[in-house]
């Protein structure tokens, strides 16, 4: 079999399997024959290599020892090449001198352009962390899924490797949305809505359907895309591929921050006499009907918020006392009337609960809060606390861990 007759049968046998979404930027029978390109070229390579070493200590009649090799650099990582396997850098410890601050233990943080754990490793993302909005761990151990801020183009969602490598597995996307456990992923391409899996660094299995101009993906919800058919309406609408389009659930839902361990939605939605916003329980298996609601905190129609692992809390902006903050609402408590207890400056990004119960967020001003629980119920609010060595401008981005056991 000659070479072209070998790549037109790599490109057939790519072509019989389930086909990948368009925002994906690579060309995977494409992409395998390059590598396999590369590999004979670094082959070749290291034999020309070895050749010239050896001819080199046979000419000098010696062999010099205790010198420390130089370590090669990173290759160069295509983006969007599901095959690529770039060798990450250094990863040192974070030094005991200033740090990202109160979170450093507990949560995983994008700072500038780097990912530090909360064991302290420093993890150089140059193409991911600049231009991170949020970020989820997943399940496993196996690294991280990190959604890239809107820009002209669309939004991107890469995979970051336990060891640092980067992964494109997504451009040009309108909105993006992971399932909790990061095995799931839809978004937005011109008139349709797709829902595909997640395998390593690839996106497998797309499913396509129509939307209308306004509809776009919010979360999952249980084994359903949550959709809000018109952000500028209440009401969202569940996707369930094997029964259909889109289907419309409820028309009270201003916005939903989220699921608990239980299965229930936590929302905003428009009850009351007279209406006003109020957080409401919701069961995904009965099309979003409330289960229980409570009329108490005056939370804002829309923005971030953030559950606690065990399902309890609810941090979430809105206004007490004449000011706009964040605030604390016991979720097992609306049945009465629930309160919101002012926990911290309003929250500017994503929300990361630890299993202990603290709350880790940016503010406006590019701080760290850390909100305690328990110190929230005796009365005292969190502080927001500088992030030593961020650039002016950027916030640092806590790690959501998506994956509740």
């Amino acid at each position: 079999m000659t070479e072209d007759e070998l790549e037109q049968a790599v490109r057939e046998t790519f072509a019989r399997r389930v086909a990948l979404a368009r925002p994906l930027v690579a060309d995977p029978a494409g992409l395998a024959i390059r590598r396999a390109d590369r590999s004979r070229r670094q082959r070749a390579l290291v034999g020309v290599a070895l050749a010239a070493v050896a001819t080199v200590t046979v000419s000098a009649g010696m062999m010099q020892l205790g010198q420390p090799g130089r370590r090669a650099g990173p290759p160069t990582v295509v983006l969007g090449d599901p095959y690529a396997s770039p060798l990450p850098g250094p990863t040192g410890r974070l030094s005991a001198g200033p740090g990202p601050g109160p979170g450093r233990s507990e949560v995983d943080l994008i700072l500038d352009d780097a990912l530090v754990t909360a064991d302290g490793r420093r993890l150089a993302l140059p193409d991911v962390a600049p231009a991170a909005e949020r970020a989820q761990r997943l399940p496993g151990g196996a690294g991280w899924a990190v959604v890239g801020a809107p820009t002209t183009a669309g939004r991107s969602l890469w995979i970051v490797l336990p060891y640092g490598a980067e992964n494109l597995l997504l451009a040009g996307a309108r909105d993006i949305v992971l399932s909790p456990d990061g095995r799931q992923v839809s978004w937005r391409e011109g008139t349709e809505l797709v829902l595909a899996g997640v395998v390593g660094t690839q996106v497998v299995a797309a499913t396509r359907t129509p939307v209308a101009p306004g509809a776009v993906p919010v979360g999952f919800v249980g084994d359903a895309v949550l959709v809000r058919p018109d952000p500028a309406r209440p009401g969202h609408a569940l996707w369930r591929p094997a029964l259909g389009p889109p289907r419309d659930a409820d028309d009270q839902a201003l916005h939903v921050y989220g699921t608990r361990p239980d299965g229930l939605a936590v929302a905003l939605v428009s009850a009351g006499t007279p209406r006003r916003p109020c957080v409401a329980l919701l069961d995904p298996a009965r099309n979003l009907a409330p289960v229980r609601t409570g009329c108490g905190p005056r939370l804002d129609g829309n923005g971030p918020g953030g559950i606690s692992v065990d399902g309890r809390w609810l941090l979430a902006n809105g206004t007490a006392g004449g000011k706009h903050r964040a605030l604390l609402v016991d979720l097992d408590r609306l049945a009465s009337t629930p309160t919101g207890r002012p926990a911290g400056p309003p929250v500017a990004g994503p929300v990361a609960w630890t299993p202990r119960g603290t709350a880790h967020y940016s503010d406006g001003a590019g701080a760290l809060v850390r909100v305690e629980v328990s110190r929230v119920l005796g009365g005292e609010a969190a502080l927001p606390a500088p992030v030593a060595g961020l650039p002016p401008g950027d916030r640092p981005v806590p790690v959501v861990d998506g994956h509740r056991p």
